[in-house]
């Protein structure tokens, strides 16, 4: 169970995803229609808001799952071709691909879904977002630190 704070410091926590994701989300307007992009990454920043410090969360996880997915989406389209096929085929790839590199970040599914369907060229401004989501663990992670340092926890919603 997460650490709740009191709603001034879980409104500040919510506030750097949220933040970042305006960001991504005026990025993918201005220089691309992609509005499917940001389903995944705006999940990825609630989890990230909701505990950062989950394994599914950090650095590592977010960055491989999301680029793995992306590419396995991306190599199915090119391969087969737009459709649930491929949306189909690249799902359980990206899946199986998290399982066994102990990679798993569930939004990173709908990113293989998302350039299975897409027939633009998303790749590289996905990978823009994603390094907007990237700086966004570590505020969050610092901005944790902070507020533990400066909040005592609330013992009874440790129970």
């Amino acid at each position: 169970m997460r650490t709740r704070y009191d709603l001034k410091t879980e409104i500040y926590l919510a506030l750097l995803p949220t933040l970042t994701m305006a960001m991504v989300l005026f990025l993918l307007e201005t220089y691309s229609k992609q509005h499917l992009l940001f389903a995944s990454l705006a999940s990825s920043a609630f989890l990230i808001y909701l505990d950062p410090h989950l394994p599914s969360n950090s650095i590592y996880t977010l960055t491989m799952a999301q680029v793995s997915a992306a590419l396995v989406g991306f190599g199915v389209l090119k391969v087969i071709g737009p459709g649930y096929t491929s949306a189909m085929t690249a799902m359980v790839m990206a899946i199986a691909l998290m399982i066994l590199l102990n990679i798993m970040h569930p939004p990173a599914v709908s990113t293989a879904l998302t350039f299975a369907f897409e027939t633009g060229k998303t790749l590289p401004l996905f990978l823009i977002a994603l390094a907007l989501l990237v700086i966004l663990i570590v505020l969050q992670k610092v901005s944790v630190w902070l507020i533990n340092r400066r909040v005592p926890a609330d013992p009874l919603n440790q129970l």
